[in-house]
């Protein structure tokens, strides 16, 4: 099953979801087929006209460029999600967060599909940490395809 994630680039939940036998949906591996692919002109942009018109579909003109532009990859990622899993509570330093507007509104794309949904928060101690996985692995184990 293919499972979204938030952060999109949060190597714990991409770990976890591959360790339980799903396909993760990551920032990763869009960027990675975005920089090898020849069409792409300005790295580190990585973005062309049409990924532009793509994030219209999530978010309209008036939003900031850069919200449509992060929409024209993690949309797309969303359209493809089985299932998804959202981790509130991280430090500024862990994952995307450099644009909060953006999340605000990824989160709610996730809510409003109608896919398996967990939302955890980002442990603070190992004792929190381990419950993580345990609701991770149990969320994961229940989905269908497994």
């Amino acid at each position: 099953m293919k499972v979204f994630m938030v952060p999109l680039n949060s190597l714990i939940l991409y770990d976890l979801i591959e360790r339980f036998g799903h396909e993760p949906l990551s920032l990763m591996g869009e960027m990675r087929d975005r920089v090898v692919n020849a069409e792409i002109e300005a790295p580190p942009l990585n973005l062309t006209p049409d990924d532009l018109k793509v994030g219209l579909n999530y978010a309209g003109i008036e939003i900031p460029s850069g919200i449509r532009g992060r929409m024209s990859i993690w949309g797309p990622l969303l359209e493809k999600a089985e299932a998804a899993i959202i981790m509130h509570d991280m430090p500024y330093t862990y994952g995307c967060v450099g644009c909060h507007r953006s999340n605000i509104l990824l989160n709610h794309l996730v809510r409003k599909k109608d896919i398996p949904l967990l939302e955890v928060h980002y442990p603070n101690d190992d004792e929190e940490a381990k419950i993580l996985v345990a609701r991770v692995k149990a969320f994961l184990e229940g989905l269908n395809g497994n």
